[in-house]
């Protein structure tokens, strides 16, 4: 379970670089995710799964209750788009473009500090000899 949860770190740390360095690529990306329905639904059940690991993973890691919350925000990345619908999240990829460059590098920043508080949270603690 912990490679899998490096692989969800692995993840968020590619998304976090892309987005520093190519904000308007990871932003294509999203507006292509709103503009097919059923990829909506697929990336969901992604964001879903990768949210269930990291609680899964929780109890053996070095910070865990952290690590759940972690887990239960991905989670509920999957589900809330569900929910608000293409319409809505179009809205918000707009508003979002219109803050600028600097605020989609400050959310990219946020998932590369999550993907690399993910890998260290779940690497095994040293042993002290």
């Amino acid at each position: 379970m912990r490679v899998c949860a490096l692989v969800v770190a692995l993840f968020a740390i590619t998304i976090g670089i892309e987005g520093i360095v190519y904000p308007d690529g990871l932003t294509t990306a999203r507006r292509h995710l709103l503009d097919t329905p059923g990829l909506l639904y697929i990336t969901g059940a992604i964001r879903v799964a990768m949210g269930l690991v990291l609680i899964l993973v929780a109890p053996r890691s070095r910070t865990p209750r952290i690590l759940r919350v972690v887990g239960i925000i991905m989670a509920l990345q999957g589900i809330v788009p569900q929910f608000i619908g293409i319409d809505r999240g179009r809205m918000i990829l707009e508003r979002e473009e219109r803050l600028g460059v600097g605020t989609l590098r400050l959310g990219a920043l946020v998932a590369l500090a999550t993907g690399c508080f993910i890998a260290f949270s779940v690497k095994p603690r040293p042993k002290i000899q």
